[in-house]
């Protein structure tokens, strides 16, 4: 499959950072701690290893897409700040937008011509059905993943649904 015509969306919260806790829980310590313990809360497990390859895969065509206040917006980009983030990964800085409400996402998923979405909750996953074909519900959940999504537990879970998606090997 020619991977020139397909674009990425990642969640940040609960999907870059502060994973779910195995019993669905959310991690919500980035939201409530001091800004430098916030800071310091490390990436969800492979990140570092995963998202680059996702990068080289998508040809640079991945962005961060996350719902957050001002407070909340402001946090998120020092953090990414603090962590390299986009050096790491090799992205440009550009490369995230911001909505106040959970559905404005499909604004962004439209605008960006995504064709993959990863995020943590099925609410902003079925809001980008017949927008975004390849949607993934990622880390622990409640309840099942629904139809139009694939569970992916984990970033080694994302790596290996999102290269079969694409009909490429994985770099694993």
């Amino acid at each position: 499959m020619n991977t020139a015509t397909h674009s990425l969306g990642i969640d940040i919260g609960r999907v870059l950072m502060c994973p779910s806790d195995d019993d669905a829980r959310p991690d919500t310590s980035f939201l409530d701690l001091p800004e430098q313990r916030a800071l310091a809360l490390p990436a969800s497990p492979y990140v570092w290893d995963v998202v680059p390859q996702l990068v080289r895969a998508f040809a640079g065509r991945v962005w961060l897409v996350s719902k957050a206040g001002a407070r909340v917006e402001a946090l998120s980009r020092r953090w990414l700040a603090h962590h390299r983030f986009f050096e790491r990964v090799g992205l440009p800085a550009g490369a995230v937008r911001f909505c106040r409400r959970r559905p404005e996402k499909r604004i962004h998923a439209v605008e960006l011509g995504l064709s993959h979405f990863i995020d943590d909750r099925s609410d902003v996953l079925a809001a980008l059905v017949g927008v975004v074909p390849h949607l993934y519900l990622f880390g622990a959940q409640k309840q099942p993943a629904p139809g139009f999504a694939t569970h992916v537990a984990d970033w080694l879970t994302v790596r290996d649904a999102v290269f079969a998606d694409l009909g490429v090997t994985s770099p694993a």
